[in-house]
Order: C-alpha cells, then structure tokens, then sequence
C-alpha cells in the first residue's frame, strides 16, 4: 500500500509511480477512471457512499476505516465500522478480514477474541494479504510454533515485507530458523522489491 494511492471515485489503488506518470502528461484527474479528484471530505464520502449503496465491497470497507478512525469529517464510531467491515467480508474484501482480525484482538468495539481474530487473518492470508501472513507468523511464535512461524513469515518476506524478514533474521539469530531459510527470505524479500522498482515510483517517494 506504501506504493499506490486509494481513489474513492472507483475504489481502486493506482500505483504512485503511474499517478506521477500521469501528471507529467498532464492527466490530473484518477489515472484509472478519469474522474476528477474529490474537492473535500463531504465530496469523498459522498462518492464512497454511492458505492456503497451499490454493494462495492471495498467502498464498505474504506467507509468502514473512515469511521473507525474518525476521518473524512465523520465522527469516530467502531460499531458501525465494524458492521461496515462485516458486510465487506461478505461481499469478498480482503481488507475487512484484516481490520476485523485487528479489533478481534485488541478488544475495540467488540469483545476480546483472539480466535476470530486469528480466523480473519487467515481468510485475508490465504487471499494474498501479507500483513495478515506476518501477524499470523508473530501470533505462532509468540505461542511458541516455530515452524509455523517461520513459514508465515517466509511467505510474507518473499512477497515484499521487510517486518517478516526482519523477524525471521531473528529468528535466525536465536537459532530458530535455518540459514537456509533466512537466505531464502532475504533473497525473495530483495526480488520483490526489485520488481516493484520505477523512476517514477521513486520520484513520489521523494515528492
């Protein structure tokens, strides 16, 4: 998420780099839909409620977010984020499982529940979410799962997260992981960002 920007006119992530791209040609509007950038947060909830009244499930979810974090003008409210969330999850949002696994664990807005938080995190894993892979790499390791640890944290390392890959240098270091396993991660981790790499990507970094 790091590398691209969230766009409430069509609920999807551009890539920084092609937002950069796109301005140098002179294409200020969303590099994917090309409607016009919102004007302010009444704009972008109004845009993000239409979506949601169309049953977007990542419109549920960012509407979701912005209660939850009280954003967009909205006042803070982890109830109906959390029921925003839930119906995400229904319609196949990723990102709601992650966000759900989160408040399952930390208590807010429901109560404490450390198996539906793990359950969450799994179905967002096995979907692709990294986050989701490492946080289910430190609950193993934290219980004392090694092995099952280790493979979370391998998986999400060679898929771009420098926390996994971190984590399993340590790992390493206490004689957890293998050398094998730690050379594997650190070469997977690199790879990725490798492929994620462009004179543009780099240029919104800087800006």
């Amino acid at each position: 998420e790091d590398h691209s920007i969230f766009k409430v006119c069509c609920m999807k992530r551009v890539c920084r780099g092609c937002e950069v791209a796109a301005c140098k040609k002179g294409m200020f509007d969303c590099a994917f839909c090309r409607t016009p950038r919102h004007e302010n947060d009444e704009s972008a909830v109004a845009m993000t409620q239409k979506r949601v009244d169309a049953k977007d499930p990542e419109a549920l979810h960012f509407l979701g977010d912005q209660y939850y974090s009280g954003r967009c003008g909205l006042q803070e409210n982890a109830a109906r984020a959390i029921n925003l969330w839930k119906e995400a999850v229904e319609l196949g949002s990723i990102d709601a499982h992650f966000n759900l696994g989160h408040v399952y664990l930390k208590g807010k807005g429901v109560a404490p529940d450390e198996a539906m938080a793990i359950q969450h995190w799994e179905s967002a894993a096995m979907k692709g979410h990294v986050e989701a892979r490492s946080n289910l790499g430190a609950i193993e390791y934290n219980k004392g799962n090694d092995e099952r640890a280790v493979r979370h944290h391998l998986i999400a390392a060679k898929l771009g997260d420098k926390t996994s890959l971190d984590n399993i240098k340590d790992m390493f270091i206490e004689g957890v992981a293998t050398k094998t396993q730690y050379t594997e991660a650190l070469k997977g981790y690199q790879e990725s960002v490798d492929e994620m790499k462009s004179p543009e990507r780099d240029e919104a970094k800087k800006s």
